[in-house]
C-alpha cells in the first residue's frame, strides 16, 4: 500500500507517518514547511521521518496544483490522507487569505486529484471548531454547524460541503475527521498547553482567557493516530447507511463525517494545575476576558467511529500531559 499524507511535517500528520512507516507501508509526505510556528521543530519531525527507507519528501503548497499533481501521478497511491491546513483559531482573524488559499484551495486540489486518480480513501482533517456557538454536547456529527465562530472554523466547514459534493459527483470514497483538542509530544507551539509550558519555565505569566472557565476535550495524539490507522482501509461505501444507520453518512454519496476525541471534557483550570504539578512551579495567572473567535466548551461524541474501527482513547490527560512535559524538557534541554 502505498499512503500519500499532506501535512507531514505538521504534529498530526508527523505522528501517523510514523506509525505507517513502523509497519512497513510506504509514505509520501508532502509539506510547505512554512513558518507559522518553529520551523526547527517542523525540521526536527521531517529528519526523524528521513532516516525511513520507505519515506519520500516533497516540499510544496498544495496550492500548487501542477507541483501537487506530478508528485502523486508519480507516487501513484491508494490512500491519501489530508492533514495540510493553515491551523489557529487566533491567527485567522488577522490573516484570513492564508486560510482561503491553504484551505479551501489546497483541499479543491486534493479533491481534483483524488478523483482522476481514484483514489480508494480520501481522508480529510477538519475540526470540532465547526461545531461553534452549539449549546448541546456532547457534540455529534448530526448536529446543525451553522453558527462558526472563527474564520478558520469557517474555512473547514467549507471543505466538508465541497468535499461532498465531490464524492456524489464522483463516486469518491471520502471520510471527514472532526479533530478535538490534539495534545502530546512534538505538539503545536500555538496550543494553549504548549504556550503555558514554555512560559511556565521562564517565570512569565500566562494569559488564562475566560478566567479559565472553559473545557475542552482534549484527546493525546497517540489515540488520534491509533484512531486514523484503524479507518485506514475501511472507506465509506453508499451501503454504509444501510449497514450502520446514522445522520453523518451520507444517503447520496460514499461520503461521511466522523468525531475524534477523547469524549471527556476536562476543565482548563484543573488542566493548568496539573501542568504546574509535574513542572514542579507555580504558574503566575493573567486572567483575561473571552478571547474573539474562541468556544465555551467542546466535547466529542466520538461513537460512530467506534462503531466503524473499535475506536477506544485510553490517554488520561495526566498520563498525556507527563508524556509531553518530558518530551519538552528532553527536547529543548
Amino acid at each position: 500500500m502505498n499512503i500519500f499524507i499532506t501535512g507531514s511535517s505538521g504534529f498530526i500528520g508527523f505522528h501517523l507517518a510514523q506509525k505507517f512507516l513502523n509497519k512497513g507501508v510506504k509514505v509520501h509526505g508532502f509539506d510547505s514547511m512554512n513558518n507559522y510556528y518553529d520551523i526547527k521543530l517542523k525540521k526536527a519531525r521531517l529528519n526523524i521521518l528521513k532516516k525511513y527507507k520507505n519515506f519520500y519528501f516533497t516540499r510544496g503548497k498544495l496550492e500548487n496544483e501542477k507541483k501537487l499533481t506530478l508528485c502523486l501521478n508519480k507516487f501513484k497511491p491508494q490512500i491519501i490522507v489530508h492533514l495540510a491546513a493553515q491551523a489557529g483559531v487566533r491567527y485567522s482573524i488577522k490573516n484570513p487569505d492564508t486560510y482561503l488559499n491553504s484551505n479551501i484551495m489546497g483541499t479543491f486540489n486534493i479533491l481534483k486529484i483524488s478523483q482522476k486518480l481514484k483514489i480508494k480513501h480520501l481522508i480529510i482533517g477538519s475540526s470540532s471548531s465547526v461545531y461553534g456557538s452549539n449549546k448541546k454536547f456532547p457534540f455529534q456529527e448530526i448536529d446543525k454547524t451553522d453558527h462558526q465562530l472563527s474564520f478558520y472554523a469557517a474555512t473547514k466547514k467549507s471543505t466538508e460541503s465541497i468535499a461532498h459534493s465531490y464524492s456524489s459527483l464522483w463516486k469518491l470514497p471520502i471520510t471527514m475527521l472532526r479533530f478535538f483538542t490534539v495534545y502530546g509530544p512534538f505538539g503545536r507551539p500555538d496550543m494553549a498547553y504548549f504556550k503555558f509550558t514554555k512560559k511556565i519555565l521562564s517565570g512569565k505569566k500566562i494569559d488564562i482567557y475566560n478566567k479559565g472557565r472553559m473545557y475542552r476535550d482534549y484527546t493525546y495524539i497517540d489515540d488520534i493516530v491509533d484512531g486514523i490507522y484503524k479507518l485506514i482501509n475501511k472507506p465509506p461505501n453508499l451501503n454504509s447507511k444501510k449497514k450502520i444507520k446514522n445522520d453523518s453518512i451520507s444517503p447520496v454519496a460514499p461520503y461521511r463525517i466522523l468525531n475524534i476525541g477523547n469524549t471527556k471534557k476536562i476543565y482548563l483550570l484543573d488542566f493548568i494545575k496539573t501542568l504546574e504539578k509535574e513542572l514542579g512551579k507555580k504558574i503566575k495567572k493573567n486572567y483575561m476576558p473571552m478571547q474573539k473567535g474562541d468556544v465555551h466548551s467542546t466535547l466529542s461524541d466520538s461513537s460512530l467511529l467506534k462503531r466503524i474501527t473499535g475506536y477506544n482513547p485510553k490517554t488520561n490527560y495526566k498520563v498525556g500531559i507527563k508524556k509531553f512535559i518530558d518530551w519538552y524538557l528532553s527536547f529543548y534541554k
